[in-house]
């Protein structure tokens, strides 16, 4: 158990570099919500419902961070700061990362029975502030969520997300982006979502200025055989005559 927890602290000591020590880090918000957490989820697992609620309560006022008792949350989940909701059938996996402001959330299901409502995050994926994940999606392993994005579809493995509905953006694999991303993102111009509709549509460009070439060499490639196809027909003609 103690080295279960050692191990915990230095995964989020490894995500933050603000942190002096081990002892620093047991007073994060985010910490204790998680501890809590477990304890409402065994309580909920064992149909205890009212004290998994108080549990929750209790967290949610000493935090501000609503973790429902029936989420599933897997190993080193890291919860920067506050104010972010995780609603009942949520499933998180292993390192995953969850800064401010973010909402893991549910849709109303139209056949009045509850089932799968709440998103699924897979192994490392980092949800940047003020991010909505909404529905019973998957989000791959590594994706990132960009602040203030909705993601309201699956979101492939890897893939970093941005804008309202939020949408993959290409990123380019250098080293500052390969390991982990404070905020799921690149702090550079290059990754300025104001840029982002600018980048989208210079890659369309160069796509088009490809195909255009492709096709130009298509046509020129075909000019000689139309060329040699006709003196052969003017030859039979003349025989002909």
């Amino acid at each position: 158990m103690a080295q279960r927890l050692i191990s915990y602290l230095d995964s989020i000591v490894a995500r933050d570099p603000a942190p002096r020590s081990r002892w620093e880090v047991l007073l994060y918000p985010g910490v204790l919500a998680v501890g809590l957490h477990r304890v409402a989820h065994w309580l909920f697992e064992g149909r205890l419902f009212f004290l998994a609620r108080f549990v929750n309560h209790l967290a949610r006022f000493l935090t501000a961070i609503d973790i429902h008792p029936g989420a599933k949350v897997g190993r080193n989940l890291f919860i920067d700061h506050g104010f972010v909701v995780i609603g009942e059938t949520a499933e998180i996996g292993d390192d995953v990362t969850i800064y401010q402001g973010s909402t893991l959330g549910g849709t109303n299901p139209t056949n009045g029975q509850g089932g799968k409502r709440h998103p699924t995050l897979g192994n490392g994926v980092i949800v940047s502030l003020g991010a909505a994940i909404l529905g019973p999606i998957m989000v791959g392993a590594g994706a990132r969520i960009g602040a203030n994005a909705v993601v309201t579809k699956d979101v492939p493995e890897g893939a970093t997300m941005i804008g309202i509905p939020a949408k993959p953006t290409p990123v380019e694999v250098t080293e500052e982006t390969t390991g982990f991303v404070p905020y799921g993102t690149p702090c550079s111009e290059r990754f300025d979502p104001a840029t982002q509709k600018l980048e989208i549509l210079q890659c369309e460009i160069e796509t088009l200025r490809g195909r255009l070439a492709d096709f130009i060499a298509e046509r020129e490639a075909a000019k000689p055989r139309k060329r040699a196809a006709k003196p052969a027909a003017d030859s039979e003609s003349d025989a002909a005559a």
